[in-house]
């Protein structure tokens, strides 16, 4: 019966997985989704709780409500802008658990293994669950529990390295150490030799060992990786969790775990792929920590940056007829979204039109820009993705860029040199004014250099983006 009622939930929990994944590609359904996903987790977590093997239950307890106060706090304190390094550190927090998992599974096989047929038979639970394999089931379970700590322990040290650069703790630049990526290719080579060693013998040293070169894997892996390019580590990193948790389903003998890893390490991959499409990358080169990249120095970039107050901008957006506002990293470190909403209203009200133009990795997250405007209460039908609205920056008469750099960069056209050539970008130069709401004059996360800046058309509106936006105000008449 119990069997009987945690395979029927499972079942329901997947399908609501999946219908929050689907509704998640949509900003007027994303709510609902999440909702299909926090009732999914707790329907699989109670039927895991009452089902084959239940046990503990007072440990249990105080472990879910632990984390809960825990997850609860932590996300009532982070701010938007401090979304992405969440991301990294719950992802980190997945593949150690994997590792975690796997080990305690090696370390219950040998106890189980060690014991005669009469006592095997008597066991329960996860124990019972390993007695009763075969010899080639067991050679499985080996591959399945090795894989898994493989996985957890590239995802947990890539993870926190990626926290640590997007939380500005680690350089953004792209660091390897001396033999580059020799290091990773002899240390992947030691880990299938270990993962021989231990098929054969089942030992704990070569699952030790490929732990140890694992987790020098995911560290170095991520710290060769440039900041340009992190967007599509927090995905990759992602996908590299959901295949961590679909191993330790395998280990456990855990279907819905299993679905739900491979839902998440398939979502992940394919968001990656297309980041790396979107961004003219390779994706096996960034999966392989930034292999290849430009070999020549950049171009020098000529002129001076121009400043200009909020009664130029203020007068040129009273003059303009079409307006598109780009959205960046610096905007949610400001908090501005508010305040561009209500100039976007001031603005529409005098009968202008005004879109958002939103780089697939605008931000440091995927749809991190989609998120803020939709909090902000922006409509969705003028937030435009960069394929719908690129064309039509030669027609338009003032461009406000609000604390973006690297997407806004006409050097990924202009320079075959540079980090970002080939990137795709929003061609926002090609508008009649622009003007780039900036703190001051360095350079973005990635550390390039932005000619945009420089050009005749271009004016620099510096200062805090909030309060540069909140000065523009009670100037559009």
């Amino acid at each position: 019966m119990e069997f009987g009622f945690t395979t029927a939930a499972y079942v329901v929990a997947a399908v609501l997985f999946i219908l929050s994944l689907g509704g998640l590609s949509g900003q007027e359904s994303a709510k609902r989704a999440v909702w299909y996903g926090i009732v999914g987790m707790a329907l699989a977590v109670f039927a895991t709780l009452v089902g084959p093997g239940a046990g503990l239950w007072f440990l249990s307890l105080v472990l879910i409500a632990g984390g809960g106060a825990i997850g609860y706090l932590v996300a009532t304190r982070v701010q938007m802008t401090e979304m992405p390094q969440l991301v990294a550190a719950m992802h980190s927090l997945v593949g150690l658990a994997a590792v975690f998992v796997g080990l305690i599974a090696h370390i219950e096989l040998g106890r189980v293994m060690g014991m005669d047929h009469a006592t095997r038979a008597t066991l329960d639970g996860f124990a019972g669950l390993l007695a009763h394999k075969s010899g080639v089931e067991i050679n499985i379970l080996r591959v399945e529990l090795f894989l898994g700590v493989f996985i957890g322990a590239v995802t947990f040290t890539g993870s926190v390295v990626a926290y640590g650069k997007l939380a500005g703790k680690l350089s953004s630049n792209a660091n390897k150490l001396p033999g580059g990526h020799m290091l990773n290719a002899g240390a992947a080579a030691l880990s299938v030799i270990c993962l021989i060693w231990y098929f054969n013998t089942g030992g704990f040293l070569p699952l030790f060992i490929m732990t140890l070169a694992a987790l020098f894997i995911g560290y170095h892996l991520i710290m060769g990786i440039g900041g340009a390019d992190m967007p599509v580590v927090v995905s990759m990193l992602n996908s590299y969790s959901g295949w961590a948790a679909a191993a330790i389903g395998f280990s456990l003998g855990n279907d819905l775990l299993i679905v739900v890893g491979a839902l998440v390490g398939s979502s992940g991959a394919i968001l990656s792929y297309i980041m790396c499409k979107a961004m003219n990358r390779s994706f096996v080169s960034v999966i392989l920590g930034g292999f290849g990249g430009t070999t020549g120095p950049q171009m020098e970039v000529e002129g001076e940056q121009i400043a200009i107050d909020a009664d130029g901008v203020a007068s040129a957006l009273n003059e303009a007829d079409s307006v598109i506002i780009v959205p960046g990293y610096g905007m949610a470190v400001a908090q501005a979204q508010a305040a561009v909403s209500e100039l976007t209203n001031k603005l529409r009200a005098k009968g202008k039109n005004v879109r958002f133009a939103i780089h697939p990795v605008a931000g440091r997250l995927p749809g991190h820009m989609n998120v803020l405007l939709a909090e902000a209460k922006v409509p969705y039908d003028i937030v435009m993705e960069m394929d719908e609205i690129n064309e039509d920056f030669p027609t338009t008469d003032v461009v406000i860029v609000i604390g973006s750099n690297d997407i806004v960069n006409p050097a990924a056209q202009e320079d075959p040199n540079s980090p970002i050539a080939g990137m795709p970008v929003l061609e926002v130069w090609k508008a009649k004014q622009v003007f780039v709401s900036k703190r001051g004059q360095g350079t973005g996360y990635s550390g390039i250099e932005n000619p945009l800046f420089y050009k005749e058309n271009t004016r620099m509106f510096y200062g805090d983006a909030k309060d540069s936006v909140n000065a523009l105000l009670p100037k559009i008449d």
